[in-house]
């Protein structure tokens, strides 16, 4: 699996961070909360007995040093940025409950309160670049399929962007996209976020399968991911760039179009 790193490799940056830290409301309430415990400790501090501070001391960096293991981990193996902050702030909310209870368990529970609050209220912004695919309504979709005069292959992402999965993944098909589209093979990229009454049109079920890639050849679906079962169950695999390269044979069809 490609890494993080490897965007920078390629000439890719994340995204600019320190900018969205003060624009969006879910890294700037992780970040306070973080700074919050520093506030906790040093208050707690003053009521704890002698030999507790040195406790405390020994569980922080048992954390993190396990915390730095699991950074570096992920680092390696998460394809996209988006993905690998999830990770790091689920960890950090883990060690950060963890060594809390050290200190006072009434901490501890009302920063579990808070974490359920930033749950609720706010949601991890998703990769907004669009590559060489296209944002589509449905109806547009269906337009194109119907004219026939466009891209022998429409390859369609259906996401729903208020799921964690899809914000995870948001980052994946625009970076397909720049790779395989051609005259051939065409992206597109529908969020039925917006329009959910079309969702069963599509065979698609808000309850679960998101997101979903949908192949057409010739405005006829020929391949999806992830693939129906006895025509009701979908079986959901790990989304990568491999594994749609593999399923949807994007290879095979740039060396088709490139041949041609």
């Amino acid at each position: 699996m490609a890494a993080p790193a490897a965007e920078l490799k390629n000439g890719s940056h994340p995204l600019p961070w320190l900018n969205i830290v003060i624009t969006e409301p879910f890294y700037l309430l992780h970040l306070l909360l973080f700074f919050s415990y520093f506030v906790v400790r040093c208050s707690a501090l003053q009521g704890l007995s002698p030999d507790l501070p040195l406790q405390l001391l020994r569980r922080e960096i048992q954390a993190v040093l396990a915390f730095s293991v699991l950074t570096a981990v992920k680092f390696v193996r998460e394809e996209t940025w988006e993905a690998f902050i999830a990770d790091l702030l689920f960890y950090s909310k883990v060690f950060l409950f963890a060594v809390t209870l050290n200190i006072d368990y009434h901490a501890a529970f009302c920063y579990s309160v808070v974490f359920a609050a930033i749950f609720i209220l706010t949601q991890q912004p998703p990769y907004d670049g669009v590559g060489e695919s296209r944002h589509l309504t449905p109806l547009q979709l269906e337009t194109l399929l119907a004219e026939g005069n466009s891209s022998r292959f429409w390859l369609v992402e259906f996401r729903v962007l208020c799921s964690s999965a899809c914000i995870r993944t948001s980052r994946i098909f625009p970076d397909l996209s720049v790779i395989y589209s051609n005259k051939n093979v065409s992206f597109g990229i529908v969020d039925l976020g917006h329009f959910p009454n079309v969702a069963k049109k599509f065979g698609i079920s808000l309850s679960g399968s998101h997101p979903t890639y949908i192949l057409y050849e010739n405005a006829v679906e020929v391949a999806r991911l992830p693939d129906i079962i006895n025509g009701s169950k979908a079986f959901r695999p790990a989304i990568t760039k491999g594994l749609l390269c593999q399923h949807f044979e994007l290879d095979k069809k740039l060396v088709e179009y490139i041949s041609n």
